[in-house]
């Protein structure tokens, strides 16, 4: 099975370093188009989403609705695909919000902001790799680095919501 999932092995490295490059690329790229709607609140819900998913994936796991927890998960994988995708849209297409709160509250927005953006990178290799030994069969090692997939994906979504909760009286 190790070498059923090390064909994979190529486009993890390849999508764990090209997802946060394009990103960061393309938000350097501005386009002078209106979009027909206000994304931030779209893909915060998208967040939002992806955490219920993925608890109510381990949820499903923990009480061996294997089928359940897959679809879930797979649904949870779209959701982060689609929120990546408004969110570099959004950013191409309107200036950066500037955090408008002072003191303590300015301090806390920053340190869950910065976290928020570093794990949301980590965890790019985590989900694809978690994935590859699921859909491999490989569910020993799938468990294994699920322990720390999940609470850093759901810590990722969680603060995604609370970033845009914070930032959204200043848009």
């Amino acid at each position: 099975m190790e070498t059923a999932s090390k064909k994979y092995n190529l486009w993890i490295i390849i999508l764990s370093i090209a997802i946060p490059l394009a990103v960061a690329i393309l938000f350097s790229v501005k386009i002078d188009v209106q979009l027909p709607i206000f994304l931030p609140p779209i893909y915060a819900t998208l967040n939002a989403f992806t955490a219920v998913l993925l608890v109510l994936a381990f949820w499903a796991v923990k009480n061996k609705k294997i089928a359940l927890h897959e679809k879930l998960m797979k649904t949870a994988i779209a959701f982060s695909v689609l929120f990546l995708v408004l969110y570099v849209a959004y950013h191409m297409t309107s200036d950066s919000t500037k955090f408008g709160g002072e003191g303590i509250v300015k301090t806390v927005y920053f340190i869950i902001l910065i976290s928020h953006i570093l794990l949301s990178v980590l965890v790019i290799p985590f989900v694809l790799i978690t994935y590859v030994r699921a859909i491999t069969n490989q569910v020993a090692l799938h468990k294994k680095i699920a322990r720390f997939t999940f609470p850093l994906w759901l810590y990722v979504a969680v603060t995604g919501v609370i970033v845009y909760v914070m930032i959204s009286p200043y848009y």
